[in-house]
């Protein structure tokens, strides 16, 4: 199984050389980011992932466990998972690949024919059942339970990440006249401080489907909070539900717990599987939750600290500017308004953390482990995919490459427009489509055949169509262009197709001499 607390997880990473305590006293405004950007920018002590050919890729430094943090008892663990090997350990994998194989397995299952087979797809059937989340009575993370006025959001080592974060005087917001009157008023201002690393937990009034999602939560008030959420995330779904019917949303904001959560509370998953369930998948079993003290949800009993509350549907508050992991600030807006309970957390609480900005950040990481475990759903949707890498530069939405076993013409327009109908692949701005022979995951291969295999009046492909709230450079707010580029050898009814030349490679015979000799030349 994964690591069941936080804890665990960092006593793990440091007996790998993979953690540095911080002894000296901190700032949590501001200075515990600077420090986390600047080891996020150093080598990984366990390396990369070979398959990533970016030299971005070898950097995370190690994670960090702050223990002096000014104002506060708590320590701060910030950028846990900002490597390969970390992501790694976290998800109880050995590699990413073979957690996509896992996928595989579980979502193409092949009927068994003899009886050993039967006996292994009968452990197999046990193993998916330990899988949903299990109740249980008590749990670590209300060890100590503070509600009413003892429960305060200052009391948490919130962090402030980046220098303009809260400051809707900085020009960054989508009505500056809006802007104006809460700078006037004073009233709905929040600060700079923002939990990150959180996992969101909502229900919806109807159906009580759950759903974990991982939103940035910006600190008004001891207890008053702006929720930010997007329109098309089903935390939103859920208080819309609410909204409707007049109600009061319960939510829990959950920091820490199994190694798991984070990454299950990112992932991009089908309609219908729950976070949690996935959760129980890549622990290995299923997550214990506990239930809340003051409202009507469950959480992980294994977690560091629980904010309980309520979103309030008639109230809202002005969130932002946030530093994004864009590169670029967020613009403000108007967000629910979410009301603090309880604040519930064990003995000796740890305040797990992130810091989002231009890659390579922690999110990277989180990001590449959604590219290889996802792989297999997408090629369920559209089977011409061979392979696909988000590259470091387009920060997830704005650009991705794919490869194809090319049978046909346009075909790899077909590709492209069934990536833009793909759930959440959909926000993809840039699409690159090469030959099976091209390495997606070495940029510069990639690079290397769109300006070599492409003619821009007959191989791109420009659509409009709904693209990611935080793209600034959309012309309009949630929508915009989207192109695509052909970069695949060119096969009759394709257009103006000359006659296509043979790629520049070596002979297998001489490769493979040149392998067993390689020693034997000095060089």
């Amino acid at each position: 199984m994964a690591f069941p607390t936080l804890p665990d997880f960092l006593k793990h990473l440091e007996s790998n050389g993979e953690l540095s305590r911080v002894k000296a006293q901190v700032d949590p405004v501001l200075e515990i980011a600077a420090i986390a950007d600047r080891v996020g920018k150093t080598p990984a002590p366990h390396g990369h992932n070979e398959r990533d050919r970016n030299p971005a890729a070898a950097l995370g430094g190690k994670a960090l466990l702050f223990e002096n943090v000014a104002g506060h008892d708590m320590p701060v663990a910030i950028n846990t998972f900002g490597s390969y090997w970390r992501i790694c350990q976290a998800l109880n994998c050995t590699s990413l690949d073979a957690l996509a194989d896992r996928v595989q397995e579980l979502i193409k299952p092949e009927l068994p024919t003899g009886l050993l087979d039967k006996m292994k797809k009968g452990f197999d059937l046990l193993k998916i059942a330990g899988y949903p989340p299990k109740a249980v009575r008590s749990g670590r993370c209300q060890d100590v339970v503070l509600e009413g006025d003892r429960a305060d959001l200052n009391r948490l080592p919130i962090p402030q990440c980046w220098p303009l974060d809260g400051d809707i005087k900085s020009g960054q917001v989508l009505d500056a006249s809006a802007a104006a009157q809460v700078a006037d008023s004073g009233k709905h201002t929040g600060t700079g401080k923002y939990i990150t690393l959180a996992g969101i937990y909502t229900k919806h009034p109807e159906t009580g489907a759950r759903n974990v999602g991982m939103y940035r939560v910006q600190v008004h008030g001891a207890r008053l909070a702006a929720m930010h959420w997007h329109m098309h995330h089903d935390g939103a779904r859920h208080y819309r539900a609410y909204a409707s019917r007049g109600e009061k949303m319960p939510l829990a904001i959950v920091l820490g717990g199994e190694s798991v959560l984070p990454y299950a509370a990112t992932a991009p998953l089908p309609p219908g599987v729950e976070e949690l369930l996935f959760a129980g998948f890549l622990n290995n079993g299923g997550i214990d939750l506990v239930p809340c003290k003051t409202i009507d949800l469950s959480v992980p009993a294994n977690a560091e600290i629980v904010i309980e509350g309520y979103v309030d549907p008639t109230q809202k508050l002005y969130e932002g500017p946030f530093g994004d992991h864009t590169g670029f600030y967020s613009m403000a807006d108007w967000y629910p308004a979410f009301h603090v309970t309880a604040i519930t957390h064990t003995k000796r609480p740890i305040f797990p953390a992130t810091v989002v900005g231009k890659p390579p950040m922690e999110d990277y990481y989180l990001g590449k482990a959604t590219e290889r475990v996802f792989l297999p759903l997408l090629k369920m949707l559209v089977p011409d995919i061979v392979d696909y890498a988000l590259p470091i530069s387009g920060v997830f939405h704005n650009c991705a490459f794919f490869k194809i076993r090319k049978e046909y013409p346009m075909q790899a327009r077909r590709v492209m427009h069934a990536i833009w109908g793909a759930g959440q692949m959909s926000f993809t701005k840039f699409i690159v489509v090469v030959d099976e022979h091209v390495d997606v995951h070495d940029e510069q291969a990639v690079l290397f055949h769109l300006f070599a295999n492409t003619d821009p009046l007959r191989d791109v492909e420009t659509v409009k169509g709904p693209v990611d709230i935080l793209d600034h450079a959309s012309i309009e707010y949630g929508w915009g262009g989207k192109m695509g580029f052909d970069a695949t050898q060119k096969l009759p009814g394709e257009g103006a197709v000359r006659a296509w030349p043979q790629e520049l490679a070596t002979d297998k015979a001489t490769a493979e001499k040149i392998a067993r000799r390689w020693a034997e030349y000095g060089v």
